[in-house]
């Protein structure tokens, strides 16, 4: 027992040193819990929505009043034409489109069915599915109210529902969940390849000495950054085209966009995920603490990316945390290319801001890295 006692003494001394493990194995569960606790949520609410209302009339109003009020449905925009409407759906701007036509008052007035198109971008079929579960429960109460009143002063008559909610699902009609998640595991897999192998680049030329043979070399900070970060651009490309041949001839993908742009803009991810983790490599002292730091990272991209949870139904704070991270952007590029089949006129954005990350990140790192032994 004295030996045993003198070991787990040496071993508490050990970790009370290595501030940084212990602080990983201290944040690590309680950011894992607020992660659960308060971003993830599958009751997604608060979709942003297009209106095209082209009757202009009191009942038109009521029922976006009515879809509004169940908090399922936030009107952001008002198009003036269908072209609009899709457009905004296309680009990503609003998950959802209203369009009411133009004889939709004197319907209900008249005693007859009157319809509503109900577009959805079914690509996210989780955000999806509440959209039309939320629209068509809203028809339906609707057209009980109306349909009580009618009935009070008809003696019983037959009446047809006032509300025809008729949904149309775009880019994954059948809602089929390989479509969403094959784009999306591809993403995934290479945050978690790209991130952890260069990680441990720099750490592992300094646990193995070998940083000494660079550091007496004429070579500057930012040629040894992409001497790490280039070999393993190559691997990137390998294990998307896997990813991608495995989605088509298992899952039957549908890729409606342009593969070569598909290609172009995954380079941008990969250079990111790649200097993320020379980032983690210059702060790192020892591998396992690289490993912990790239599970750290990895762990919130997973959750807050909109992989496996819609972003619209986590709140605010945790939604502008996804934007901190590149497989935010590379799943709508994803999803947007495979799914949609928009262009780089619609993926711009998402391009320059991981092109930013890049910028940001290699200063970062290279202002970190210090070519000395200590």
């Amino acid at each position: 027992m004295i030996r045993l006692r003198a070991l787990l003494y040496k071993e508490f001394i050990q970790m009370r040193r290595d501030r940084l493990t212990f602080g990983m194995m201290i944040i690590l569960p309680v950011v894992q819990l607020l992660l659960f606790g308060f971003a993830i949520n599958t009751d997604v609410k608060h979709l942003s929505t297009v209106v095209f209302d082209q009757s202009l009339q009191q009942e038109g109003r009521d029922l976006l009043s009515a879809l509004v009020a169940s908090e399922y449905f936030d009107i952001n925009y008002v198009a003036g034409s269908y072209q609009e409407v899709t457009a905004h759906i296309e680009q990503g701007k609003t998950k959802v489109g209203i369009i009411i036509p133009p004889d939709f008052s004197e319907n209900i007035k008249h005693g007859r069915s009157a319809s509503v198109q109900v577009i959805v971008d079914a690509s996210d079929t989780m955000a999806a599915s509440s959209a039309i579960s939320a629209a068509q429960l809203v028809g339906q109460l609707k057209s009980q109210e109306i349909m009580v009143e009618r009935l009070q002063g008809m003696s019983g008559k037959a009446v047809s529902p006032p509300y025809d909610i008729r949904i149309r699902p775009w880019y994954n009609p059948d809602f089929v969940s390989a479509f969403y998640m094959v784009p999306g595991i591809l993403g995934v897999i290479l945050t978690m390849t790209m991130v952890m192998i260069t990680s441990m680049a720099i750490v592992r030329e300094r646990e193995r000495g070998t940083l000494e043979q660079l550091i007496v070399t004429p070579m500057k900070t930012w040629e040894l950054m992409l001497g790490k970060i280039i070999p393993y651009v190559l691997v990137g490309y390998v294990q998307a085209t896997i990813a991608l041949l495995v989605g088509i001839l298992v899952f039957d993908l549908p890729v409606r966009g342009s593969l070569s742009l598909l290609y172009g803009l995954t380079s941008f991810f990969i250079l990111a995920s790649l200097a993320l983790g020379i980032l983690i490599s210059t702060v790192a002292k020892t591998q396992m603490q690289a490993m912990q730091m790239s599970f750290f990272i990895f762990l919130p991209s997973v959750l807050l990316s909109g992989f496996m949870f819609p972003r619209e139904a986590m709140p605010l704070l945790f939604n502008l945390l996804g934007n901190l991270f590149p497989l935010t952007f590379y799943l709508e590029i994803l999803r947007g290319i495979i799914l949609k089949g928009v262009g780089f006129s619609v993926l711009w954005s998402q391009v320059l801001a991981l092109t930013v990350f890049i910028m940001g990140t290699l200063f970062i790192s290279i202002k970190k890295f210090k070519k000395t032994i200590a």
